[in-house]
């Protein structure tokens, strides 16, 4: 994905969008470091307000916020997760089992799990949703209209007691 893919800009194309697409190899630091643990000067982890700071300041930088609607993010979100089925399309399941030992599978598809990633979170600020808050509760709701089956090892199959949802892969 390139600025020009993101967003319409006037000129020529600016290259790839620094942190989104870097092309082959490891995604370069620019310079940039996470910042360390104090007490044991490893790297701090990374937390969700911070990576959605870092888009928007990436964003405001660039002056795209117009461009950053909820259409457009959705839009923009469901695109990069067709370009993740992308790389597993025509894969046996055994072939999909082990993209990640090939390195350049395995960086085309840790890049397109970040552009899903980047736009998930944009959206998210955007419309002032808690992505870690909404999907505690949707494990909630899950829990409680899924019950693990109540005989030990009754993998997917419905025992007396257990229900057994017609629509198991439903998002609802």
């Amino acid at each position: 994905m390139t600025d020009h893919d993101q967003h319409p800009t006037p000129g020529p194309d600016p290259g790839p969008t620094p942190g989104l697409d870097s092309g082959p190899g490891p995604a370069p630091h620019h310079g940039r470091q996470r910042p360390s643990s104090p007490a044991s000067g490893a790297p701090a982890a990374l937390d969700v307000a911070g990576l959605q700071r870092r888009l928007a300041d990436f964003a405001a930088a660039r002056r795209w916020e117009p461009y950053h609607t909820p259409k457009n993010l959705a839009a923009a979100l469901s695109v990069e997760a067709a370009e993740l089925l992308e790389i597993f399309q025509w894969s046996t399941p055994e072939e999909a089992a082990r993209v990640m030992d090939d390195p350049a599978s395995a960086h085309r598809v840790t890049d397109e799990v970040a552009d899903v990633l980047a736009y998930l979170l944009q959206f998210c600020q955007v419309l002032g949703v808690d992505p870690l808050a909404a999907l505690d509760a949707k494990i909630d709701r899950n829990e409680l209209r899924f019950p693990a089956p109540k005989r030990p090892g009754a993998l997917g199959e419905a025992g007396p007691g257990d229900t057994a949802p017609d629509d198991r892969h439903s998002s609802e």
